[in-house]
């Protein structure tokens, strides 16, 4: 038995957010889908798992709550990558605590197949958006790590490290996409002028990018129970390396 992952986000006007989380637990509930469903205001961000007749079914009643095409990144596990069935409502889908007009991004997104010429230009920053211990599992080669904690820690990296008048040409990336597409129109209000995003994240150009023209470099740390994954997009060896404030141990149930 195989279990299938998805995991998807969008900036998406949501209203009656009390009513769309209901819908979505009970719905959750019936078709037996585990993982964690974030919504705000400004749209959702999940990753969820179950078996693919019910994964197929789970995203009808996803399209229909949120009035939209769900696009999403699926893989496969063995063994069910969550233990619960969470939807929370929170101020942000991506903590960056700026303000920003997403629409400035407009025309930021690289695709897989253009990415590696971009970034390995000497005169672009690549530049890793996620946090530490992610970046510790791997990312591409010459990649700049911010060593940040948490994601919106990053802005303080950019603003000392960097500046729009020397660095002018950026290239960054996470793991699905969500938080270069908020963080790519904050840079660009900061005065940037060329920015890249890589469109769908890591996950999306080890889908559609051949092990031998990849440029990545190790395993990509996902946030499941699988820890990270391999280039195939299979479960790896890596350990967890998040701090136990993050990540505190799990209960053994009595």
């Amino acid at each position: 038995m195989s279990y299938q992952i998805i995991t998807f986000y969008e900036f998406k006007l949501l209203e009656n957010l009390p009513k769309v989380k209901a819908t979505l637990k009970s719905a959750m509930d019936e078709l037996s889908i585990l993982g964690t469903i974030i919504i705000a205001e400004e749209g959702y961000n999940a990753t969820v798992s179950g078996l693919s007749p019910n994964v197929e079914k789970f995203v009808a009643v996803l399209e229909k709550t949120f009035g939209t095409k769900l696009v999403y990144k699926t893989s496969y596990h063995a063994e069910r990558p969550f233990l619960k069935a969470k939807v929370r409502i929170k101020k942000e889908i991506v903590a960056l605590r700026q303000t920003v007009e997403l629409k400035k991004g407009i025309g930021t997104y690289a695709k897989s197949a253009d990415w590696n010429k971009i970034i390995s230009d000497e005169n672009t920053i690549v530049l890793d958006a996620r946090n530490d211990y992610e970046v510790e599992v791997g990312t591409f080669r010459g990649a700049t790590n911010p060593r940040i904690e948490k994601f919106s820690d990053l802005p303080k990296f950019i603003q000392e490290n960097f500046d729009p008048r020397e660095h002018r040409r950026i290239a960054m990336f996470c793991t699905g996409g969500i938080r270069c597409e908020k963080f790519a129109p904050f840079l660009k209000e900061l005065g940037y002028e060329e920015i890249y995003q890589l469109e769908g994240g890591i996950l999306k150009y080890l889908e559609e990018t051949p092990a031998e023209e990849s440029l990545w470099e190790g395993e990509c740390f996902v946030f499941d129970d699988r820890i990270a994954v391999d280039v195939n997009l299979r479960q790896g060896g890596s350990e967890d390396a998040r701090p136990l404030s993050i990540n505190p141990p799990k209960k053994t149930p009595k």
